[in-house]
């Protein structure tokens, strides 16, 4: 692994760029940004994007500092056993949401609580995916630091603008609409983790 101060700044922001390019490409309508999106959609977008900033960041430190083994530290069916429950409880949650009134002023949940359920939704969710595992392939054969600043900036600019297409199109919809859709993705996104454990996917 190269050492910072070997790096010219030239080489370490050509570093830099070039994992931000790779893992914002790998990343661009990848179930994160998706998952950025509809709680968007229903909460207020800077807790989400906080949440999910802060989970991302912690994945590509653990990623760059110990590499694909990461993903072993845990066998890979406890971690897709608890992305199926995570997103089945949410997917549920969302369909049994009942609008009692027409007003127009929604309780917003307090915005830690956003923070927390983003950071834990995608921790999860990416914990041992394609990206993590690509990062820590570039931090084997690139500086680690611009690695991670890289790939740390990549996945906040998608899930920036998740949150941005989330308030601005999915708002649109009526609260009871949004739920149900946000609803039935969540589920989807479990039976996948489910195919997934089952060995089917």
């Amino acid at each position: 692994m190269t050492e910072l101060g070997a790096l010219t700044p030239g080489a370490w922001l050509s570093s830099a760029g070039t994992t931000f390019l790779l893992i914002g490409l790998a990343e661009f309508g990848d179930k994160s940004q998706l998952v950025c999106m509809t709680l968007a959609a229903r909460h207020r977008g800077l807790p989400v994007v906080l949440g999910a900033v802060a989970a991302f960041a912690l994945l590509n430190l653990l990623a760059v500092l110990f590499g694909a083994a990461i993903a072993a530290w845990l066998p890979e069916w406890v971690v897709t056993s608890a992305v199926a429950l995570l997103f089945a409880y949410f997917g549920v949650s969302a369909l049994r949401f009942e609008e009692a009134e027409e007003d127009e002023d929604i309780p917003e949940k307090p915005g830690h609580n956003i923070v927390a359920t983003t950071f834990l939704m995608i921790f999860l969710a990416e914990f041992g995916d394609k990206t993590q595992i690509a990062v820590a392939g570039l931090g084997g054969t690139a500086d680690a630091t611009a690695t991670w600043v890289g790939a740390t900036l990549a996945l906040a600019c998608t899930s920036i603008l998740g949150v941005v297409a989330g308030r601005r199109w999915l708002n649109r919809l009526p609260l009871h609409w949004i739920h149900r859709v946000s609803g039935v993705f969540f589920l989807l996104l479990a039976l996948l983790a489910t195919l997934r454990l089952i060995g089917i996917i």
